[in-house]
């Protein structure tokens, strides 16, 4: 078959794709071909654009590498020899626990709990390092090793967005002259997401009508969520006192309690009782 070339890096031969790109005239002395070609090892387009963007990342990182080892550096007597690590940005755990400090005051145990995860994430796979250590090619490296442990692009973009953010903050707060490499990595599209549907008004009275036909506790946790938008665990953590039927307009005082948080503070509400929620209550308190 004849070479078709896809997108920029990406040729398809013999229904493989493969990656194709020419070396830099300043780096040509070092190699032995004019050009680079190896196998992609999919079949599929958007694996194999996905798969040359974080080669193409890679090459450049290394690229950028060789040129900096020949370029002529002012003063470099001058450079304190010894241990590079003893700099002045801090760890990635150490990131993470002054991120806590600064944003966890007031926020639930997910939270606090998802930052932890995320962190531990990237040490493990990269090492407990300082901030300034890592690289765009390594937090690339990173994405594509949650990817591999099976998890959806949203996931991924969730678990960058945490690690962006605990960095962001160490540079801020420490006032550090580095970047964030894991601020502009790349995200392929997600192919299997699915859109949500929502559900019919036909389906919802269904429902409604099931809820009072079988007529018990579960049941009326169903109907009450059902005409307020409440979430589960907000339904299921309500007091008695939290339910005001006396009130002109019969409502939910929507509030934190020690045994169930909100998940924000605008979700402390207060959601007036109809219909359906509104039957659902007053067998609550019966």
């Amino acid at each position: 078959m004849r070479k078709k070339y896809a997108p920029e890096h990406v040729m398809i031969r013999d229904g493989v794709y493969y990656y194709v790109r020419h070396i830099p005239y300043d780096l040509a002395p070092i190699y032995s071909v004019t050009r680079l070609c190896f196998s992609l090892k999919t079949k599929s387009l958007k694996a194999a654009i996905r798969t040359s963007k974080s080669v193409t990342q890679r090459l450049e990182d290394y690229w950028l590498g060789l040129r900096l080892q020949n370029m002529d550096i002012p003063a470099i007597q001058v450079v304190k020899s010894g241990d590079t690590h003893e700099n002045d940005t801090l760890l990635m755990s150490e990131a993470c626990e002054l991120y806590l400090r600064l944003k966890g005051v007031g926020k639930d145990k997910v939270f606090i709990r998802t930052a932890n995860r995320n962190t531990q994430y990237v040490t493990k796979l990269l090492g407990d390092r300082p901030i300034s250590s890592y690289s765009s090619n390594e937090a690339a490296q990173f994405r594509d090793w949650c990817i591999d442990k099976g998890m959806g692009i949203k996931t991924v973009k969730r678990v960058f967005s945490s690690i962006r953010a605990i960095v962001n903050l160490a540079i801020a707060e420490e006032g550090l002259d580095c970047s964030n490499a894991f601020a502009k990595t790349y995200f392929p599209d997600d192919e299997s997401s699915i859109s949500r549907q929502p559900i019919s008004m036909e389906d919802i009275r269904k429902v409604q009508s099931l809820c009072k036909d079988i007529d018990d506790e579960m049941r009326w946790l169903i109907a009450l969520i059902s005409d307020t938008g409440m979430r589960l665990g907000e339904a299921a953590g309500l007091l008695k006192e939290d339910i005001k039927l006396d009130k002109p307009i019969p409502y939910v005082d929507l509030k934190p309690h020690p045994w169930r948080t909100l998940k924000t503070r605008g979700s402390q509400r207060l959601i007036p009782l109809t219909n359906e929620a509104l039957w659902a209550s007053k067998r609550l308190l019966e």
